[in-house]
């Protein structure tokens, strides 16, 4: 058979790299969490920063708003770029280029050179939309939400291996009789030169398509989304589609939540229940380690649901579980006892991360020919929630309060996710696609991983 760009795998093939496919599902969620380590590795040692720059918690405020600030622009850029020169290219440029402040922040002497960097860190954020671009052209519906929220949820697990790996680095550079202001610099190298040496894996380990790379299939293939030269039309026209902004408030609701807990969550436990640092991360470290599993399970019962109940099943089931994570947030802002915080918090990071892939089982679906652009606003999202939950704890607020406050405004949104809407003919064009490739009686079976061919 004929391998085209639109000869999408209707299963996940797991510990099988014999397809283009799967080669880019590998790949793009371990560029992903090599991001992911390098874009909050420095959070856990906050504590050592803070002392040696003589930070306010005004001032750490802003670093923490700056290390998603321009993450918001960057994925609206990458998304465009996606459309236009393909997901294999664009990453490698953000992995080798993205790997440059990582490595520099060590050169940081003051709050502004130290938030300036920050700041410049926070664009290898935008390889979320990559890697849910290149999974989307390369998996079918049937499986498609699975496939996007593994791949992001396994590459979110940076955050949380981050919270846990980077104080035994700093330790390590410690035991070797470094000073801790030299220690948690040189422990920044590590992530940097690791996004390097990804990025050149990457352009020869991959593929943009099933077909192969957009320079190769736009002779072939000119209709083909990214073989067109409209990709800024599409854009405009993605702007548009209010659907795309409701997406942009739910994903801001959770993954906006999930960068301002990786952020803030070491430094709450140290100051809320008077941890040592390195006991901290290893606490604020589950929470991330939570996407090794919840967000897969968000985009698995958004793919089931999406078979047995259309668009529709999808849109509600997204509802459901940022419902849940609002009220789940709210239950872990009033625990002042350490064990009752740690099990809520676990319990939260479940519904945060399931909403994370609850709301890329939609995204696909919104405008097959301008996915980037449809990605990249609303992983932006995630990065606008992040920002403006930033400013709640840059005031007077308590880390309580502001939790509380963030809790009830995740409950809201859920509601407004409910406005999502499919037309009859979108659902039946996807409909039809899911007749094609599911073998019969198999439309009311969940989607699941399979072990070979």
């Amino acid at each position: 058979m004929t391998i085209t760009p639109h000869s999408k795998a209707t299963k996940i093939d797991l510990f099988s790299l014999a397809t283009p496919q799967m080669r880019t599902f590998h790949l793009t969620w371990i560029a992903f969490f090599l991001c992911f380590f390098g874009w909050f590795g420095i959070a856990p040692l906050m504590v050592y920063v803070r002392e040696e720059l003589s930070l306010t918690k005004a001032q750490i405020g802003n670093i923490i708003i700056a290390s998603v600030a321009i993450t918001i622009f960057m994925r609206l850029f990458v998304g465009w770029l996606c459309d236009k020169i393909g997901p294999r290219i664009a990453y490698t440029f953000l992995l080798t280029l993205g790997s440059i402040p990582v490595m520099s922040i060590g050169f940081a002497d003051s709050y502004l050179s130290f938030l300036l960097i920050r700041l410049a860190i926070g664009a290898i954020g935008a390889s979320f939309v990559i890697t849910q671009y290149h999974t989307s052209v390369m998996f079918a519906p049937n499986i498609i939400g699975t496939a996007n929220a593994t791949t992001a949820g396994w590459g979110n697990l940076g955050g949380g291996v981050t919270q846990m790996v980077m104080p035994i680095l700093f330790g390590f550079f410690v035991a070797f009789g470094f000073t801790t202001g030299v220690s948690w610099r040189l422990a920044m190298v590590v992530p940097g030169i690791a996004l390097f040496c990804m990025g050149i894996i990457y352009y020869f380990g991959t593929q943009d398509t099933p077909g192969g790379n957009f320079k190769d299939i736009k002779e072939t293939y000119p209709t083909f989304q990214g073989a067109k030269k409209n990709s800024l039309k599409n854009f405009l026209l993605v702007m548009k589609d209010v659907r795309v902004w409701f997406l942009f408030l739910a994903y801001g609701a959770c993954f906006g939540i999930e960068l301002t807990i990786n952020n803030i969550a070491a430094l709450y436990y140290v100051d809320q229940f008077k941890l040592a640092p390195a006991t901290a991360g290893l606490i604020a470290g589950l929470f991330g380690l939570m996407n090794l599993f919840a967000r897969t399970l968000g985009g698995a019962f958004g793919d089931r649901f999406g078979i047995k109940w259309g668009l529709r099943g999808r849109v509600v089931w997204l509802a459901m579980v940022l419902a849940g994570e609002g009220l789940c947030l709210i239950l872990f802002s009033q625990m002042n006892t350490l064990i009752l915080a740690i099990s809520s918090m676990i319990i939260f990071s479940l519904f945060v991360q399931m909403s994370e892939g609850a709301t890329f089982s939609v995204v696909p679906f919104i405008n097959k020919k301008a996915i980037g652009a449809v990605s990249g606003i609303v992983g932006a999202g995630g990065n606008a929630g992040a920002v403006s939950a930033g400013f709640l704890f840059r005031g007077d607020l308590t880390y309580q309060n502001a939790l509380l406050i963030i809790g009830i405004t995740v409950s809201v949104a859920a509601f407004f996710t409910l406005l999502i809407r499919f037309s009859q003919e979108e659902e039946k064009e996807v409909g039809d696609e899911l007749n094609r490739i599911l073998p019969s009686g198999q439309k009311e079976k969940e989607p699941s991983f399979v072990a070979a061919h």
